[in-house]
């Protein structure tokens, strides 16, 4: 089987050491990416670390195909636990760093310690530099990639850095990185900051040579020639069918449809698209660089999830206002979804809905934790009770824009996601809508027959993330591809999908995190019989937790850390 290469390095920032391990056993069992970031994270942190404290560590992982020059592979992964949910989470990152990181020669990277001096991290195939920079204390995104560039030489896409967010730990702040793409859902930008970490950088000369079949190139091509609405649109292009089935959060939460939704839909965002967008080697480029000279304003995106919590679900119906705060939030180093979502709140509790001045104000609060904003930055979770309004999440992650009220499957995925309410988890709105073929499509009412699917959606989304491939893939990709391409039967990788999923699970369930986590603010037909189905598919107990036989000398080694 194809899977990553290279050693482990530990950087220890708050000694200013680092070491080497030998992980290939891990590297040849979990492939690379979220896999092998979740098995090391799995083993070597202690289950009751405080997600923003010196205990936990981050890992960044990339994988097998970031050594191929196929399309669907510029991205990378993080691990670490989160302090927006509590538990072990696996955030995912387009852009150009990911060969860039390959260039180190690493298998993997573990971030651990805590410095009480701010710092950006060099990683080379030479070894490790740690810089003490106190004069970027505060600074932005761009600030900080202008530092490096302009003091070592490195463009943004060597770069993973937090803005102000991360560093006043924000529990949805994102790590970003070639400024604009973003490791976004849970906070990993928050345990970052808590480290002391402004940025880290990644430089080399020692890719790992990994013979790529050379299906590879198939799928490139059909990815260059594709006629896709994606290319034009992004994933903003699913709105108005969202919107047309009553399916588009809005109001925060409170509607399911927006009478404004022509304002901020697929068509709106494709006019102020200005050249072509896309991640390193990908010739579907389905990016949006956007701008509007008027306004001053120039941005990546938006893509669907954050028009809907900075469009529909706050009340606004212009898709120039949603680029506003869309670019701040990448100045700051916010996930989009959670920040829009959570000023939605306030708006709601407010009665404030289209105010967007006091959006604009609210982020920047948000980001620096003043006033009103040290209640928000601690996410919805924690602070509806005090703003007076419902509780929009599950695991304290506030939901994406795929409405589980209508697509039930999704809802159910929701529910049952170690991430929390995210949509990439497995993806399953686009067997709903549908986004496949109509004989891979199922009917979005009722739970029917969808656990065994979602668990076969959840470990395929796993070994994407493992690959590294992104999920935009799904129209080029088959399981005879997938066997080409990782040198192995396709149930066979299924099947490290699986481990994936069960070993994120059973560290969260030491973490107190199980069946009663597994829950929806709003009721769906046959939930708790799926619930079980779905349970039962995995082979895990009825209250939601994986039995200890499952991951057997996985759970000695963590708690010998603890």
């Amino acid at each position: 089987m194809i899977h990553s290469q290279g050693p482990l390095l530990v950087a220890d920032v708050g000694e200013r050491e680092t070491r080497t391990e030998d992980v290939d056993d891990v590297l040849a069992s979990f492939i690379g990416g979220r896999g092998v970031g979740t098995k090391l994270a799995h083993d070597r942190v202690a289950f009751d670390a405080d997600p923003l404290g010196p205990d936990n560590s981050l890992f960044f992982t990339t994988g097998p195909m970031q050594m191929s020059n196929m399309s669907f592979t510029g991205r990378m992964n993080a691990t670490g636990i989160s302090p927006l949910t509590g538990g072990l989470l696996s955030s995912n990152a387009g852009g150009f760093m990911s060969r860039n990181f390959a260039d180190t020669g690493l298998g993997a990277l573990e971030i651990a310690g805590a410095s009480d001096d701010l710092l950006v991290v060099h990683v080379t195939d030479d070894g490790v530099e740690f810089e003490e920079v106190p004069d970027l204390e505060g600074a932005t995104v761009p600030e900080t990639c202008e530092y490096i560039e302009e003091t070592h030489g490195l463009g943004p896409e060597h770069v993973a850095c937090i803005g102000p967010a991360g560093e006043n730990e924000v529990r949805f702040a994102s790590i970003m990185t070639t400024e604009e793409r973003a490791f976004g859902r849970g906070g990993l930008g928050a345990v970052l900051g808590a480290k002391g970490v402004k940025a880290i950088t990644f430089e080399g000369d020692s890719r790992p040579e990994i013979e790529i079949p050379a299906s590879q190139m198939e799928i490139h091509r059909e990815a260059a020639t594709a006629d896709h609405i994606m290319k034009e649109q992004g994933t903003v292009a699913v709105m108005d069918l969202a919107n047309e089935i009553d399916g588009l959060p809005s109001y925060y939460f409170s509607e399911q449809s927006f009478e404004g939704a022509d304002g901020i839909n697929g068509d709106s965002v494709a006019e102020k698209k200005y050249k072509t967008g896309t991640c390193s080697a990908c010739a579907f480029a389905c990016k949006l660089p956007t701008r509007d000279e008027e306004a001053g304003v120039e941005t990546e995106g938006p893509e669907f999830e954050t028009a809907m919590a900075f469009g529909s679900n706050a009340g606004i119906d212009d898709i120039v206002d949603v680029m506003k705060s869309n670019e701040l939030c990448d100045r700051y180093g916010l996930d989009t979804i959670s920040a829009g979502n959570t000023v939605s709140a306030y708006l709601a509790s407010e009665d404030e809905f289209g105010d967007e001045e006091l959006i604009l104000d609210l982020v920047e609060k948000i980001a620096h934790r003043e006033g009103v904003g040290d209640l928000l930055a601690e996410g919805i979770d924690r602070a509806h009770e005090e703003l007076g309004v419902g509780n929009w999440t599950v695991k304290g992650m506030d939901f994406a824009a795929h409405e589980g009220r209508v697509l039930h499957g999704q809802g159910l995925s929701y529910a049952v996601a170690n991430r929390g309410g995210d949509h990439m988890y497995a993806t399953f709105y686009s067997v709903e809508y549908p986004l496949v073929p109509q004989e891979e499509s199922m009917d979005p009412t009722g739970l029917e027959g969808k656990p065994e699917r979602l668990v076969e959606r959840e470990n395929l989304m796993a070994l994407n993330d493992a690959g590294v491939v992104c999920k935009f893939s799904r129209d080029f990709m088959s399981p005879e591809r997938y066997e080409s391409l990782f040198g192995a039967d396709f149930d066979d990788l299924l099947e490290i999908g699986d481990r994936i999923v069960e070993l994120e699970r059973h560290f969260n369930n030491q973490r107190g995190i199980a069946r009663e986590a597994d829950t929806l603010p709003y009721e769906l037909p046959g939930f708790e019989d799926a619930l079980d189905e779905y349970y039962a598919q995995r082979g895990w107990n009825e209250d939601g937790t994986v039995p200890d036989a499952h991951v057997s000398g996985g759970a000695d080694a963590a708690s010998a850390d603890d």
